[in-house]
C-alpha cells in the first residue's frame, strides 16, 4: 500500500469511502500462533518465566514478610495496611501465576498493572523525600514498575492462548 499526498484541489473536495479491495495496513505481519519459529518460542518461554516468576517470588514475600511491609505500608501512610499488603501480595501471585503458566495472561496482567499503578505513587514517591539516598532509592523503583506497567501491556497485547501454556 502506497500512501499518496492530496493536492490542495483534491483536499477540497469531500474524500470517498476507501474501496472493498484495500487491505488495511499492517506494521507487523499476522501470523497464526502455530507460526511461531522456535527462537520465538523459546523467548517468550523465556519471557514468561521471568516476568511472571518475578511477580511470583514478589507476592510470597508479601506474606513471608508482611510484618515489614506492614510497617513499611504504615510509614508510608496507607490507611490499612495490613489488608494493602496481604491484597496486593495476592494480586501479584496471582497475576504472576498467570503469566508464568499462560492461563488467562490477559487476566494476569490486568492484576499486576493493577497493582503497580495503586502501589507506585504512594510508596515511590521520590518527590517526597528529602534525604538523598532514599530519594533516589524510590525513584529507581518507581521507574522500574513504570516498565514493569509496560512489560505488563507488551503481555495484554498478545493472544490470549499461549503457546505451552499449562490450560488448553
Amino acid at each position: 500500500m502506497a500512501l499518496r499526498v492530496r493536492s490542495g484541489a483534491e483536499q477540497s473536495q469531500p474524500q470517498q469511502s476507501t474501496p472493498s479491495h484495500t487491505a488495511p495496513l499492517l506494521l507487523t505481519e499476522r501470523r497464526d500462533e502455530r507460526a511461531m519459529t522456535a527462537g520465538e518460542r523459546a523467548a517468550l518461554v523465556a519471557g514468561r518465566i521471568m516476568f511472571g516468576g518475578y511477580f511470583v517470588y514478589s507476592g510470597i514475600r508479601h506474606f513471608t514478610d508482611r510484618k515489614k511491609l506492614i510497617g513499611y505500608a504504615r510509614s508510608k501512610g496507607v490507611r490499612w495496611p495490613t489488608l494493602a499488603v496481604l491484597g496486593t501480595g495476592t494480586m501479584m501471585l496471582a497475576g504472576g501465576l498467570s503469566l508464568l503458566t499462560g492461563v488467562k495472561p490477559k487476566l494476569g496482567a490486568g492484576l499486576v498493572t493493577g497493582f503497580l499503578a495503586g502501589v507506585t505513587p504512594q510508596m515511590h514517591d521520590y518527590w517526597n523525600e528529602s534525604d538523598q539516598m532514599q530519594r533516589m532509592n524510590d525513584m529507581v523503583n518507581f521507574t522500574k514498575n513504570l516498565a514493569l506497567i509496560g512489560g505488563a501491556a507488551f503481555a495484554a497485547a498478545t493472544h490470549e492462548k499461549w503457546p505451552l501454556r499449562l490450560a488448553r
